[in-house]
Parts: structure tokens; sequence; C-alpha cells
């Protein structure tokens, strides 16, 4: 069961070949960095090349950092605004000539993490928060995975993700201390929100979650994803493999 995942993020655009029933790499990751604000045609592109590195025909998912409904991308925060109202299936898979699915990126890190990483067997309700350039979130309970857009919730005039982004911690220049707490406040607002009983975080981050995890206030369970930042990638390889037209 081979797929082709990819992961569009807000400065590269990243994708492997996926083996959909261990969730492994079966090639090395190819990586792509793009310039701020990328339209949606050279993003098909870029796309269309790391298919085209890996020499693939076959179906292929791709995560997007914005709303999703089917294959329509409804918010695009920190890309082009060209996506908004755009058919991202139909875009991508006339650049490669092959089916796309589209999911929301933080929904393909959070069923990569309750398939085959941190949540892997728990049956209760899961909140994954993926930090990087923005803030993803999505909920799973009992194996069913809910996108949300909860960074996007306002706080002092601005949203939690140009607070306590992995962005944000870099553009504030905040030690690990001061950026573990506003993670923390953060996480009381979800916690208040959804009682969640395990709280995965991910994106790249979560590789160095010793320096700020001991900062972080928080109500439930809470352990780094086990993917790091593959996630992304091997979730929308599942959601192709699992939603092939």
């Amino acid at each position: 069961m081979k797929t082709l995942g990819i992961d569009i993020g807000g400065s590269a655009v990243k994708g492997a070949l996926v083996d959909t029933k261990t969730g492994r790499f079966l090639a090395e990751r190819h990586r792509i960095a793009t310039p701020p604000r990328i339209t949606p045609a050279r993003m098909a592109k870029v796309v269309a090349e790391i298919a085209a590195h890996f020499k693939w025909r076959g179906p292929i998912g791709v995560g997007f950092p914005g709303v999703v409904a089917g294959n329509r991308i409804h918010t695009s925060a920190n890309l082009h605004h060209g996506f908004v109202g755009c058919d991202g299936g139909r875009l991508f898979s006339r650049a490669t000539g092959c089916p796309v699915a589209l999911l929301n990126d933080a929904a393909a890190a959070a069923l990569a993490e309750m398939r085959f990483g941190a949540g892997r067997r728990f049956e209760g309700k899961t909140l994954l928060v993926t930090l990087g350039t923005g803030i993803g979130t999505a909920l799973a309970f009992r194996g069913v995975i809910y996108p949300l857009e909860m960074g996007h919730l306002p706080r002092d005039g601005k949203s939690w993700e140009q607070l306590a982004s992995s962005a944000a911690r870099e553009r504030d220049d905040l030690s690990w201390k001061d950026w573990g707490r506003r993670v923390g406040k953060y996480l009381a607002v979800m916690e208040a929100l959804l009682w969640p009983e395990l709280i995965v975080v991910g994106g790249g981050v979560s590789a160095k979650h010793r320096k700020f995890f001991k900062f972080v206030r928080h109500r439930a369970r809470m352990v780094p994803a086990q993917l790091l930042n593959q996630a992304g990638i091997v979730g929308a390889a599942l959601w192709a493999a699992e939603n092939r037209r």
C-alpha cells in the first residue's frame, strides 16, 4: 500500500512515499522551500515537482493549512489569498496528472498520530495541536478525526497563532520559558472549550519538547507527537489511500 503524501507549509512543501500499512517512509523525504505568499499556480508546480521527483503516477494526498471542505479551500491565513475559494483537489490534480485527495494539514497530522503515533490505541478525546508557522488543531474521538481551526481564536486583538505559534516565538525572540507559558495559556482555552483527555503536541518544534513542556500548564495528559514533522505527510498519504475515487 504505497501512496504519496504531501504536506504544504508556510515556508516549504514536503513529500514522501509512505507505506500506509505501517506509516513508514519508503524513500527519503523531498523538501522544496517556497517563497512567502506563493500563488496557487506556482504552488501547483511545486506539488507537481515533488510528484515528478518520485516518478509517481498514483493517488496523492495533500495536507493544506486552511479550512478544507471536500476539495475546496475556504481559508488561507498563512498562504496566498488566491487559495480562498479554490478547488485545491482539481488544481493539484491537473498539475500532477494524478488523483488528489485534499484535507486540512492538522487533521492529516492527527490521522497519522492516532493511527501510528502518540495516540495509537487511545479511544478517548484527543486534541492534537501543531505549532509551526501557525497553530493547527484537530480533535479525535474513537478513531474519528474532526478538523478544527482553533489557532484563529482571538486574543487581545490578535489570533492565538500570532501569539503562541513557533513562528511567534522566533519573531518575538522569546525564551523557551516565556513561550511555554504562552502555549500554556492557549491550551487552557482549549481545555476549557473541549475538555480533552490527551493533548498531542506536534510540528517540528515537538522534537524540542523538553525545552518548553515544563513551562506549559495543562490539565490533560500532554505528550509530544511521535512522528514529529513527518505526521502531516503520513496522514495525507493515509487520506489518499482511504479515499480513492
